[in-house]
């Protein structure tokens, strides 16, 4: 995995104003990932946007860890039907 791939849980830490602990419960929650190397945490820059939008929901909604799981399983239902939908209509215009 390369280095400019990644950023430091440190740096999250600080451009959120989050405690370490935070992305730490994310991470064994199986929210984000967390890539360790050389005992330095980094998060992928893919999973950025996510931890930010977990972020909003937990500081800004006072959303607890659990409705964070719960909101990121509906999400991944939501996607996954509508691209299911979206094959389906396509499907359907091949005979139309």
């Amino acid at each position: 995995m390369n280095l400019d791939d990644l950023i430091a849980t440190e740096e999250l830490c600080i451009r959120f104003n989050v405690e370490h602990s935070f992305i730490r419960q994310l991470f064994e929650s199986g929210l984000i990932e967390i890539v360790t190397i050389k005992h330095q945490e980094y998060v992928h820059f893919d999973m950025v946007a996510e931890f930010e939008k977990m972020h909003r929901l937990h500081y800004e909604l006072d959303i607890n860890l659990e409705g964070l799981e719960a909101i990121k399983h509906l999400l991944e239902q939501v996607k996954k039907l509508q691209t299911e939908n979206l094959q389906l209509r396509n499907r359907l215009n091949l005979y139309e």
